[in-house]
């Protein structure tokens, strides 16, 4: 689901701006999961001593990781996208040792130096200027992806206390809210007569699917296996955005890429072979 995600939103991006497609994808994804949070049954209810965190949560988890997806990739291709999001776990990685929830040991600060330098390779295939075809989206994919990691690492706080319905459910409610205002506006100034089929499609798909269905999967397996297990499935993402970038967008692998894609899935594997963290994000 979420290889073809990258596919679906720069389908989407042909129909919308960046801007508008990030806030839609947020505040239309509400519609989606409140079926899903009417259905559950013993739903954990809010607790009011909760809500200063959930508010963060929903800022970095929603707002910071979701609409900077949308926005890095308008600006990088779905390739670079998706080896960058792919450093997820190394980010937790490191925001979890500075608060002191791991530990640093050779093989994990091993494996974060070939992630990142994996990320360099990207970086320096179009040059390093910052107005460079895929450099600023590339950075703006790595803002994206450390609001994910700084979400993982604050709702540790609530581990245990939400059921994974409801905590989404939350969390794209404080999301929503937050860009409610740039949605209206964003609306009122859209050309809805002029989107496509193909752009609705697209924007169901990063909304429905992506956003609701994906997550709500790869959280109900979090329940049902060891979490470097489904850690693991993650290595397929950047693969398969990679082929399916190929066959739909055009988007020819270069030697960078694939470099970059290796040194990456490889430092994640090493940094998280002993962390059992699992990540994702976008």
């Amino acid at each position: 689901m979420w290889s073809v995600n990258y596919i679906a939103a720069k389908i989407a991006l042909a129909h919308f701006d960046a801007l508008t497609l990030a806030v839609f994808r947020i505040v239309f994804a509400v519609p989606f999961i409140l079926p899903f949070y009417l259905l559950q049954r013993g739903r954990t209810p809010l607790r009011r001593r909760d809500i200063g965190v959930l508010l963060w949560c929903g800022f970095f988890g929603v707002v910071v990781n979701r609409g900077g997806f949308i926005i890095g990739l308008a600006y990088t291709t779905a390739g670079h996208s998706s080896v960058i999001l792919a450093i997820g776990p190394i980010l937790i990685l490191l925001l979890a040792c500075a608060v002191k929830l791991e530990t640093l040991t050779a093989g994990k600060i091993f494996g974060m130096a070939l992630s990142f330098a994996g990320v360099a390779i990207l970086a320096v295939e179009n040059g390093l200027q910052l107005h460079s075809a895929t450099l600023s989206g590339d950075l703006i994919t790595i803002a994206g992806t450390s609001g994910f990691a700084i979400w993982v690492v604050l709702s540790k706080k609530l581990a245990g206390v939400y059921d994974t319905v409801s905590m989404n459910f939350y969390n794209l409610i404080v999301g929503a809210i937050l860009v409610l205002p740039l949605a209206v506006r964003q609306g009122i100034y859209l050309g809805w007569g002029s989107v496509g089929w193909a752009g609705w499609a697209a924007l169901f798909y990063v909304t429905a699917i992506s956003s609701v269905a994906a997550y709500l999967l790869f959280y109900w397996a979090l329940q049902h296996m060891d979490a470097s297990r489904v850690a693991a499935t993650n290595y397929f993402q950047p693969v398969g955005t990679i082929l399916l970038a190929a066959a739909f967008l055009g988007e020819r692998p270069t030697v960078y890429l694939l470099a970059g894609a290796a040194f990456v899935v490889l430092g994640v594997y090493l940094a998280e072979r002993n962390a059992g963290a699992a990540g994702t994000g976008g």
